[in-house]
């Protein structure tokens, strides 16, 4: 019986892994797969180098959070730590067969701590800080992004050049192709270190599985993701660019990265999606503002209406979409356009009719969020309460 449930422990594990490498991979690499720079078996194996890093060295922190510090390891027996990996493997389904976006972190951590709250052994305090983070963490993404999309990122668009339509490459197009792979690199390296603890912390809380064969496992189990079902994430989001620009793409990617590297390493188990999300809205909402001033922009934010005088619903990305000479696609003279100054730019080249952000369909994702580790934590609590 114990032999047959560690194997299972370990089945679902992989799982795991093998689920967040097929996402993970197209969320980092998409770019750089998309604009040719590197090939899908290149991008595969740097994804699994790169996450398998991320879980081994900052990721550790973060399976020790989950394995031991939000309930005692002791908490962990062989049957417990199944039961919550089968609680992520189940968001891990209904994610990709229904399209919902369940935090894979956010559900972990509801079914440990819905484990503690039946056991009685639940650290409020370690609990606490981490809903915290949850709450802050999205915050920042949207208002770094915004400063870098309103002050930053016409500068960058008109320097750096990621496709060429013809044969030679320049210097601005080398320093595109560094950063595309570059970035995806650390995208990948980020995906590591909050990801693997989902997929082994309760086998290495529960003593089963050592912590370094353990983070080999789940980085083995995101290669083989990211070497299979991957391919066709890499194919939707190369064919997305046109959706969300190059540039756009790796500054979410990087300030995304960063700030889950940074709670990574602070131990605390947070959602790479989230923050992605709100980060693609910040750069929108800040690279739109560039037309008006910034106490019209300020306005604009208190009061819901779209910068720049637009109408209209739904989510859209158009802000991020430059015209051909901001973010040039051939190499030309080799120099960087003038940028337009805040408060003078064309609000046709950075804004559609589309307000930036539909409040209904954004609090249905906020709700999701919200919804997903609540559920876990519910679900959990009643099994373990009544059922173990």
């Amino acid at each position: 019986m114990v032999e047959a449930l560690f194997v299972l422990g370990l089945a679902v594990a992989v799982f795991v892994g093998f689920n967040i490498g097929g996402s993970s991979t197209g969320v980092a690499f998409g770019p750089a797969v998309g604009s040719d720079t590197i090939s899908k078996t290149m991008a595969a194996g740097l994804m699994t180098v790169f996450a398998l890093l991320g879980g081994a060295t900052v990721g550790t922190e973060v399976i020790e959070t989950m394995g031991g510090r939000i309930v005692p390891s002791s908490e962990f027996t062989l049957l417990a730590s199944v039961t919550v990996l089968f609680f992520v493997g189940l968001a891990l389904l209904v994610s990709n067969l229904f399209g919902v976006p369940a935090s894979t972190s956010m559900t972990a951590v509801g079914a440990i701590a819905g484990l503690g709250v039946a056991s009685g052994t639940i650290d409020w305090n370690v609990m606490g800080r981490i809903v915290s983070w949850w709450l802050v963490a999205p915050i920042v993404a949207f208002w770094l992004s915004a400063v870098v999309g309103r002050y930053l990122y016409p500068h960058l668009a008109a320097r750096i050049v990621f496709e060429s339509d013809t044969p030679g490459t320049s210097r601005r197009e080398r320093v595109g192709q560094f950063l595309v792979v570059a970035i995806g690199c650390y995208m990948a390296f980020s995906a590591g270190a909050s990801n693997v603890a989902n997929a082994v912390a309760p086998l290495v809380g529960s003593g089963e599985l050592a912590l370094y064969p353990g983070v080999a496992l789940a980085g083995a189990a995101i290669g083989v993701g990211a070497f299979t079902i991957a391919r066709r994430t890499l194919d939707t989001v190369g064919n997305d660019l046109t959706e969300l620009p190059i540039l756009a793409a790796l500054i979410v990617e990087t300030v995304s990265a960063t700030i889950i590297s940074l709670l990574s390493l602070a131990g605390i188990p947070a959602s790479l999606a989230v923050s992605a999300t709100m980060c693609v809205v910040g750069l929108g909402w800040g690279r739109a503002t560039r037309t008006t001033r910034l106490a019209e922009a300020a306005g604009a934010a208190v009061t819901g209406a779209a910068a720049g005088g637009s109408g209209g619903k739904g989510v859209s990305v158009s802000a991020l979409n430059v015209d051909t000479e901001e973010n040039p696609t051939s190499s030309g003279s080799g120099e960087a356009r003038p940028v337009a100054k805040i408060g003078e730019e064309d609000p046709e080249s950075v804004t559609t009719a589309a307000d930036l952000f539909d409040p209904s369909a954004t609090g249905r994702v906020v709700m999701l969020w919200i919804l997903t580790p609540s559920i876990s934590a519910l679900a959990s609590y009643l099994v373990f309460q009544y059922v173990l």
